[in-house]
């Protein structure tokens, strides 16, 4: 099992520096070298990982390339992420290799890797706090896709979540959780809204979707009904805005 782990934390370091395919064949042999049944689920799930984080790479490209058509230069939307490996660093690579600037807000962390190579430079930015780096992601952003992560992960997208409920942000922001079968088993909101403790349309402030061709549409369609505006000047974007 050790000896297999170590196959697929290789496999999945490779994702991001090296070939893909490479990455994927390396993660492959782990499973099929696997014996116990819980050390192969472990694998598989780990070689899920792997496909995500080139699933998030190919959804950043597709993004990255449709903004690049948009004739309207102050509503050029950019790739944004945590800064770190991983998913994050998946997410960086994919805007780049589509010709786009991306940018990364990382976290400084004793037992994590610093920022990856794939941030524009100039557009890599260092926090000691949570809670500013998470002020500027509500700030900017216009939708915010939630690939499978863990608490951190979970943090910034009820940051967003109760930011949208309690009409706090001037503007509208898509969330999509992707990868459906990850987030029914880690997040059920309707019992929440069952006993009350939210609202039944809140419920609905969550998407999903499961392939990059989906991601990007349903992305492509919330950007263009809610922040593509050319008969309007550009404005700042605006947080902490209440009704009333």
């Amino acid at each position: 099992m050790e000896n297999a782990v170590w196959d697929v934390a290789a496999a999945l370091a490779a994702t991001a520096g090296g070939s893909a395919e490479e990455a994927r064949s390396l993660a492959e042999q782990a499973v099929r070298a696997s014996e116990a049944d819980g050390d192969r689920l472990f694998l598989l799930r780990a070689l899920a990982v792997l496909g995500q984080a080139e699933e998030a790479r190919e959804l950043a490209g597709l993004l990255t390339a449709w903004s690049l058509t948009l004739p309207f230069e102050n509503h050029r939307f950019v790739v944004t992420s945590g800064g770190g490996p991983g998913i994050m660093e998946a997410a960086n690579r994919g805007a780049r290799e589509a010709g786009g600037k991306t940018i990364g807000l990382n976290i400084r962390l004793p037992f994590e890797q610093g920022a990856n190579p794939f941030i524009t430079e100039g557009l890599h930015f260092e926090f000691h706090y949570f809670f500013m780096r998470k002020f500027w992601f509500a700030y900017l952003s216009k939708a915010l896709v939630i690939f499978p992560g863990g608490f951190g992960t979970c943090d910034e997208l009820f940051e967003i979540l109760t930011l949208v409920q309690t009409d706090k942000l001037s503007k509208k922001i898509g969330v999509i959780l992707y990868g459906r079968e990850y987030w029914d088993q880690v997040l059920n909101m309707q019992p929440m809204a069952e006993w009350g403790a939210i609202a039944d349309k809140d419920v609905e402030l969550l998407h999903y979707a499961d392939t990059p061709a989906d991601a990007f549409d349903q992305l492509r369609r919330h950007l263009e009904a809610h922040h593509i505006e050319p008969d309007k000047p550009a404005k700042a974007p605006g947080l902490a805005i209440t009704r009333g």
